[in-house]
């Protein structure tokens, strides 16, 4: 779970259940670029897209973390999901609690 974007799809996995990848890019995107969710580009959520879609949601796949569905693009948790993110609940801090806050809270234009 090293990678950042790994960690932030888990975090809000946590909060909500079910994610499409193009709110999830666009929620990360943000994060990364400290801005509003409707201030991401669409280069900046197509970057962020297309390294979830090809590295970061596959390798979650192979570890039994979430499912992802082709046809909706929804990401949702599976099997070894509930240890994980309960793992990830009780370390939040030690990894990267601003990262946890941002990926938990709504988008909502950043507003926390």
């Amino acid at each position: 779970m090293g990678h950042p974007r790994r960690r932030y799809v888990c975090y809000t996995l946590l909060e909500d259940t079910q994610w499409t990848l193009t709110d999830l890019s666009t929620k990360i995107a943000a994060w990364e670029n400290d801005i509003p969710e409707h201030a991401v580009t669409s280069d900046q959520r197509e970057r962020v897209y297309v390294s979830l879609y090809h590295a970061h949601v596959p390798k979650l796949i192979d570890e039994g973390i979430v499912a992802f569905d082709d046809v909706t693009e929804m990401i949702t948790p599976v099997e070894n999901a509930d240890q994980v993110l309960a793992a990830l609940n009780g370390m939040g801090a030690s990894l990267d609690s601003a990262q946890e806050t941002h990926a938990r809270g709504d988008m909502n234009d950043g507003k926390r």
